[in-house]
Protein backbone atom coordinates (compact mmCIF):
# COMPACT_ATOMS: atom_id res chain seq x y z
CA UNK A 1 0.00 0.00 0.00
CA UNK A 2 2.78 2.48 0.99
CA UNK A 3 4.85 1.63 -2.09
CA UNK A 4 1.84 2.17 -4.33
CA UNK A 5 1.15 5.51 -2.72
CA UNK A 6 4.78 6.64 -3.15
CA UNK A 7 4.71 5.63 -6.80
CA UNK A 8 1.51 7.57 -7.28
CA UNK A 9 2.86 10.71 -5.56
CA UNK A 10 6.03 10.66 -7.64
CA UNK A 11 4.33 10.00 -10.97
CA UNK A 12 2.91 13.50 -11.37
CA UNK A 13 -0.65 12.14 -11.52
CA UNK A 14 0.20 9.64 -14.28
CA UNK A 15 -0.89 6.21 -13.08
CA UNK A 16 1.09 3.31 -14.54
CA UNK A 17 -0.34 0.69 -12.23
CA UNK A 18 -2.98 0.12 -9.58
CA UNK A 19 -2.74 -1.56 -6.19
CA UNK A 20 -5.50 -4.04 -5.33
CA UNK A 21 -6.07 -4.20 -1.58
CA UNK A 22 -7.73 -7.61 -1.92
CA UNK A 23 -9.78 -9.40 0.71
CA UNK A 24 -7.32 -9.34 3.63
CA UNK A 25 -4.04 -7.76 4.71
CA UNK A 26 -2.83 -10.34 7.26
CA UNK A 27 -0.26 -12.78 5.77
CA UNK A 28 -1.77 -15.69 7.72
CA UNK A 29 -5.27 -14.93 6.43
CA UNK A 30 -3.92 -14.54 2.89
CA UNK A 31 -2.29 -17.97 3.09
CA UNK A 32 -5.59 -19.47 4.22
CA UNK A 33 -7.50 -17.67 1.47
CA UNK A 34 -4.99 -18.90 -1.11
CA UNK A 35 -5.79 -22.51 -0.23
CA UNK A 36 -9.56 -21.90 -0.22
CA UNK A 37 -9.67 -20.02 -3.52
CA UNK A 38 -7.23 -22.40 -5.21
CA UNK A 39 -9.64 -25.24 -4.46
CA UNK A 40 -12.56 -23.15 -5.69
CA UNK A 41 -10.74 -22.38 -8.95
CA UNK A 42 -9.68 -26.00 -9.53
CA UNK A 43 -13.22 -27.31 -8.98
CA UNK A 44 -14.65 -24.48 -11.10
CA UNK A 45 -12.47 -25.50 -14.05
CA UNK A 46 -13.09 -29.23 -13.50
CA UNK A 47 -16.85 -28.76 -13.27
CA UNK A 48 -17.26 -26.46 -16.25
CA UNK A 49 -14.77 -28.25 -18.51
CA UNK A 50 -16.45 -31.51 -17.53
CA UNK A 51 -19.87 -30.17 -18.59
CA UNK A 52 -18.45 -28.93 -21.90
CA UNK A 53 -16.81 -32.29 -22.56
CA UNK A 54 -19.99 -34.25 -21.79
CA UNK A 55 -22.17 -32.04 -24.00
CA UNK A 56 -19.70 -32.17 -26.87
CA UNK A 57 -19.14 -35.94 -26.80
CA UNK A 58 -22.55 -37.38 -25.86
CA UNK A 59 -25.06 -37.43 -28.77
CA UNK A 60 -28.00 -37.53 -26.34
CA UNK A 61 -27.02 -34.07 -25.09
CA UNK A 62 -27.03 -32.47 -28.55
CA UNK A 63 -30.21 -30.49 -27.87
CA UNK A 64 -30.84 -26.73 -27.53
CA UNK A 65 -30.89 -26.91 -23.72
CA UNK A 66 -27.42 -28.45 -23.52
CA UNK A 67 -26.07 -26.29 -26.34
CA UNK A 68 -26.84 -23.26 -24.16
CA UNK A 69 -25.49 -25.06 -21.09
CA UNK A 70 -22.21 -25.68 -22.93
CA UNK A 71 -21.79 -21.96 -23.59
CA UNK A 72 -22.75 -21.14 -20.00
CA UNK A 73 -20.04 -23.51 -18.77
CA UNK A 74 -17.52 -21.93 -21.16
CA UNK A 75 -18.50 -18.45 -19.96
CA UNK A 76 -18.21 -19.45 -16.30
CA UNK A 77 -14.74 -20.95 -16.81
CA UNK A 78 -13.53 -17.78 -18.57
CA UNK A 79 -15.34 -15.51 -16.10
CA UNK A 80 -13.51 -17.09 -13.17
CA UNK A 81 -10.17 -17.17 -15.02
CA UNK A 82 -10.32 -13.42 -15.63
CA UNK A 83 -10.05 -12.80 -11.86
CA UNK A 84 -8.80 -15.87 -10.02
CA UNK A 85 -5.19 -16.39 -11.28
CA UNK A 86 -4.17 -12.79 -10.55
CA UNK A 87 -5.84 -13.04 -7.16
CA UNK A 88 -4.02 -16.28 -6.29
CA UNK A 89 -0.65 -14.81 -7.31
CA UNK A 90 -1.23 -11.80 -5.06
CA UNK A 91 -1.89 -14.14 -2.10
CA UNK A 92 1.44 -15.93 -2.60
CA UNK A 93 3.75 -13.11 -3.66
CA UNK A 94 2.13 -10.40 -1.52
CA UNK A 95 2.43 -8.27 -4.67
CA UNK A 96 -0.91 -6.56 -5.13
CA UNK A 97 0.09 -4.48 -8.17
CA UNK A 98 -1.70 -4.68 -11.51
CA UNK A 99 -0.58 -2.66 -14.52
CA UNK A 100 -2.86 -0.05 -16.05
CA UNK A 101 -3.33 -2.05 -19.31
CA UNK A 102 -3.82 -5.20 -17.23
CA UNK A 103 -6.54 -3.49 -15.21
CA UNK A 104 -8.27 -2.31 -18.40
CA UNK A 105 -8.12 -5.81 -19.88
CA UNK A 106 -9.41 -7.40 -16.68
CA UNK A 107 -12.37 -5.03 -16.42
CA UNK A 108 -13.27 -5.44 -20.10
CA UNK A 109 -13.09 -9.26 -19.92
CA UNK A 110 -15.01 -9.37 -16.64
CA UNK A 111 -17.83 -7.18 -18.02
CA UNK A 112 -17.88 -9.08 -21.32
CA UNK A 113 -18.34 -12.52 -19.77
CA UNK A 114 -20.70 -11.15 -17.11
CA UNK A 115 -23.06 -9.76 -19.76
CA UNK A 116 -22.80 -12.94 -21.83
CA UNK A 117 -23.92 -14.87 -18.73
CA UNK A 118 -26.94 -12.57 -18.32
CA UNK A 119 -28.01 -13.15 -21.92
CA UNK A 120 -27.45 -16.91 -21.71
CA UNK A 121 -29.57 -17.17 -18.56
CA UNK A 122 -32.35 -15.27 -20.35
CA UNK A 123 -32.06 -17.52 -23.42
CA UNK A 124 -32.14 -20.61 -21.21
CA UNK A 125 -35.33 -19.32 -19.57
CA UNK A 126 -36.93 -19.03 -23.02
CA UNK A 127 -35.65 -22.53 -23.78
CA UNK A 128 -37.40 -23.86 -20.65
CA UNK A 129 -40.57 -22.00 -21.67
CA UNK A 130 -40.50 -23.68 -25.09
CA UNK A 131 -39.84 -27.12 -23.56
CA UNK A 132 -42.62 -26.91 -20.93
CA UNK A 133 -45.30 -24.85 -22.69
CA UNK A 134 -44.87 -26.13 -26.26
CA UNK A 135 -43.12 -29.51 -26.07
CA UNK A 136 -44.43 -30.67 -29.45
CA UNK A 137 -43.10 -27.53 -31.17
CA UNK A 138 -39.86 -27.37 -29.18
CA UNK A 139 -37.60 -28.36 -32.08
CA UNK A 140 -39.45 -26.00 -34.42
CA UNK A 141 -39.18 -23.05 -32.02
CA UNK A 142 -35.46 -23.59 -31.39
CA UNK A 143 -33.77 -25.06 -34.48
CA UNK A 144 -29.97 -25.21 -34.53
CA UNK A 145 -29.65 -22.06 -36.66
CA UNK A 146 -31.74 -20.07 -34.15
CA UNK A 147 -29.70 -21.36 -31.22
CA UNK A 148 -26.44 -20.37 -32.92
CA UNK A 149 -27.89 -16.93 -33.77
CA UNK A 150 -29.03 -16.33 -30.19
CA UNK A 151 -25.63 -17.24 -28.72
CA UNK A 152 -23.71 -15.29 -31.37
CA UNK A 153 -25.84 -12.21 -30.77
CA UNK A 154 -25.15 -12.50 -27.04
CA UNK A 155 -21.39 -12.43 -27.66
CA UNK A 156 -21.61 -9.52 -30.11
CA UNK A 157 -23.79 -7.36 -27.84
CA UNK A 158 -21.59 -8.17 -24.84
CA UNK A 159 -18.51 -7.14 -26.84
CA UNK A 160 -20.09 -3.74 -27.58
CA UNK A 161 -21.47 -3.16 -24.08
CA UNK A 162 -18.15 -4.11 -22.46
CA UNK A 163 -16.45 -1.49 -24.64
CA UNK A 164 -18.93 1.15 -23.45
CA UNK A 165 -18.51 0.26 -19.76
CA UNK A 166 -14.72 0.15 -20.01
CA UNK A 167 -14.45 3.45 -21.90
CA UNK A 168 -16.74 5.16 -19.37
CA UNK A 169 -14.76 3.77 -16.44
CA UNK A 170 -11.35 4.76 -17.79
CA UNK A 171 -12.56 7.82 -19.71
CA UNK A 172 -11.58 10.28 -16.98
CA UNK A 173 -8.31 10.98 -15.24
CA UNK A 174 -7.13 9.19 -12.10
CA UNK A 175 -5.44 11.63 -9.77
CA UNK A 176 -6.98 10.89 -6.39
CA UNK A 177 -5.14 7.62 -5.77
CA UNK A 178 -4.12 4.36 -7.42
CA UNK A 179 -5.31 2.18 -4.52
CA UNK A 180 -8.33 0.01 -5.46
CA UNK A 181 -10.25 -1.22 -2.44
CA UNK A 182 -11.23 -4.49 -4.12
CA UNK A 183 -9.77 -7.83 -5.20
CA UNK A 184 -10.10 -7.08 -8.93
CA UNK A 185 -10.57 -4.11 -11.26
CA UNK A 186 -14.29 -3.42 -10.99
CA UNK A 187 -16.33 -0.44 -12.16
CA UNK A 188 -17.45 0.94 -8.79
CA UNK A 189 -14.06 1.11 -6.98
CA UNK A 190 -12.36 2.46 -10.13
CA UNK A 191 -14.93 5.21 -10.53
CA UNK A 192 -14.23 6.28 -6.95
CA UNK A 193 -10.61 7.01 -7.94
CA UNK A 194 -11.55 9.31 -10.81
CA UNK A 195 -10.89 13.00 -10.08
CA UNK A 196 -12.61 14.31 -13.22
CA UNK A 197 -16.35 14.81 -13.47
CA UNK A 198 -17.81 11.32 -13.43
CA UNK A 199 -21.53 12.08 -13.09
CA UNK A 200 -22.31 11.65 -16.79
CA UNK A 201 -20.20 8.50 -17.07
CA UNK A 202 -21.90 7.02 -13.99
CA UNK A 203 -25.31 7.77 -15.51
CA UNK A 204 -24.35 6.07 -18.78
CA UNK A 205 -23.09 2.98 -16.95
CA UNK A 206 -26.16 2.87 -14.70
CA UNK A 207 -28.45 3.22 -17.73
CA UNK A 208 -26.82 0.34 -19.61
CA UNK A 209 -26.63 -1.87 -16.49
CA UNK A 210 -30.33 -1.18 -15.91
CA UNK A 211 -31.14 -1.86 -19.57
CA UNK A 212 -29.30 -5.18 -19.60
CA UNK A 213 -30.51 -6.21 -16.16
CA UNK A 214 -34.16 -5.30 -16.70
CA UNK A 215 -34.28 -6.75 -20.23
CA UNK A 216 -32.74 -10.11 -19.37
CA UNK A 217 -34.47 -10.48 -16.00
CA UNK A 218 -37.74 -9.43 -17.66
CA UNK A 219 -37.40 -12.22 -20.23
CA UNK A 220 -36.69 -14.67 -17.40
CA UNK A 221 -39.68 -13.45 -15.35
CA UNK A 222 -42.13 -13.56 -18.25
CA UNK A 223 -40.91 -16.99 -19.33
CA UNK A 224 -41.43 -18.41 -15.85
CA UNK A 225 -44.85 -16.82 -15.47
CA UNK A 226 -45.94 -18.75 -18.55
CA UNK A 227 -44.16 -21.87 -17.26
CA UNK A 228 -45.84 -21.75 -13.84
CA UNK A 229 -49.20 -21.15 -15.50
CA UNK A 230 -48.67 -24.20 -17.71
CA UNK A 231 -47.54 -26.32 -14.76
CA UNK A 232 -50.63 -25.41 -12.73
CA UNK A 233 -52.83 -26.57 -15.60
CA UNK A 234 -51.15 -29.99 -15.72
CA UNK A 235 -53.35 -32.76 -14.35
CA UNK A 236 -50.59 -35.32 -13.86
CA UNK A 237 -48.48 -34.93 -10.73
CA UNK A 238 -45.64 -36.72 -12.51
CA UNK A 239 -45.65 -34.15 -15.33
CA UNK A 240 -45.66 -31.33 -12.80
CA UNK A 241 -42.69 -32.82 -10.99
CA UNK A 242 -40.80 -33.30 -14.25
CA UNK A 243 -41.46 -29.69 -15.31
CA UNK A 244 -40.43 -28.42 -11.89
CA UNK A 245 -37.17 -30.37 -11.93
CA UNK A 246 -36.45 -29.05 -15.42
CA UNK A 247 -36.65 -25.45 -14.24
CA UNK A 248 -35.47 -25.42 -10.63
CA UNK A 249 -31.74 -25.67 -11.45
CA UNK A 250 -31.94 -22.70 -13.78
CA UNK A 251 -33.88 -20.68 -11.19
CA UNK A 252 -31.27 -21.37 -8.51
CA UNK A 253 -28.52 -20.05 -10.78
CA UNK A 254 -30.58 -16.99 -11.73
CA UNK A 255 -31.32 -16.01 -8.12
CA UNK A 256 -27.70 -16.42 -7.08
CA UNK A 257 -26.23 -14.48 -10.00
CA UNK A 258 -28.81 -11.71 -10.36
CA UNK A 259 -29.37 -11.19 -6.64
CA UNK A 260 -25.74 -10.39 -5.87
CA UNK A 261 -25.24 -8.54 -9.17
CA UNK A 262 -28.21 -6.22 -8.64
CA UNK A 263 -27.09 -5.57 -5.06
CA UNK A 264 -23.73 -4.32 -6.36
CA UNK A 265 -24.57 -2.36 -9.50
CA UNK A 266 -28.10 -1.03 -9.03
CA UNK A 267 -27.59 0.85 -5.77
CA UNK A 268 -26.54 4.52 -5.50
CA UNK A 269 -22.79 5.17 -5.56
CA UNK A 270 -22.98 6.61 -2.02
CA UNK A 271 -24.42 3.35 -0.66
CA UNK A 272 -21.48 1.11 -1.55
CA UNK A 273 -19.67 -0.42 1.42
CA UNK A 274 -17.64 -3.42 2.51
CA UNK A 275 -20.48 -5.80 1.62
CA UNK A 276 -19.71 -5.16 -2.06
CA UNK A 277 -16.67 -7.46 -1.80
CA UNK A 278 -18.81 -10.22 -0.30
CA UNK A 279 -21.41 -9.87 -3.05
CA UNK A 280 -18.69 -9.74 -5.72
CA UNK A 281 -17.18 -12.96 -4.37
CA UNK A 282 -20.50 -14.72 -4.97
CA UNK A 283 -21.20 -13.59 -8.53
CA UNK A 284 -17.58 -13.77 -9.74
CA UNK A 285 -16.17 -16.83 -7.95
CA UNK A 286 -18.88 -18.86 -6.20
CA UNK A 287 -21.51 -18.84 -8.98
CA UNK A 288 -19.13 -20.22 -11.66
CA UNK A 289 -18.22 -22.97 -9.18
CA UNK A 290 -21.80 -23.93 -8.33
CA UNK A 291 -23.39 -23.71 -11.78
CA UNK A 292 -22.05 -26.98 -13.24
CA UNK A 293 -22.82 -28.89 -10.04
CA UNK A 294 -26.33 -27.41 -9.75
CA UNK A 295 -27.13 -28.47 -13.31
CA UNK A 296 -25.37 -31.82 -13.06
CA UNK A 297 -26.68 -33.04 -9.70
CA UNK A 298 -30.29 -32.23 -10.57
CA UNK A 299 -30.16 -33.37 -14.19
CA UNK A 300 -30.83 -37.00 -15.01
CA UNK A 301 -29.44 -36.78 -18.56
CA UNK A 302 -26.15 -35.23 -17.44
CA UNK A 303 -25.72 -37.81 -14.65
CA UNK A 304 -26.49 -40.63 -17.07
CA UNK A 305 -23.96 -39.28 -19.60
CA UNK A 306 -21.37 -38.88 -16.84
CA UNK A 307 -21.80 -42.45 -15.60
CA UNK A 308 -21.57 -43.78 -19.14
CA UNK A 309 -18.31 -41.93 -19.76
CA UNK A 310 -16.93 -43.07 -16.41
CA UNK A 311 -17.65 -46.71 -17.28
CA UNK A 312 -16.01 -46.21 -20.66
CA UNK A 313 -12.89 -44.72 -19.06
CA UNK A 314 -12.65 -47.50 -16.45
CA UNK A 315 -13.02 -50.19 -19.06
Amino acid sequence: YKEGKKMFMSSNHTINKFVLLGLAESPDVQSLLFGVFLLIYVFTLLGNVGVMTLVQTDPHLHTPMYFFLLHLAFTDACYSTVIMPNMLVSFISRNKDISFPGCVAQLYSFVFFGIVECYLLAIMAYDRYAAVCSPLQYVVMLPKATCVWLVSTSYILSFLYAAIYTSCTFGGSFCNSNIIDHFFCDIVPLMKLSCSDRLLREKVIFAFVSLNGITTSGIILISYLYIFSAVLRMRSGQNRSKAFNTCVSHLMVVFLFYGTGFFTYLQPSTSHNGLDKVAATFYTLVTPLLNPFIYSLRNRDVKKAFMKHMKRCLC
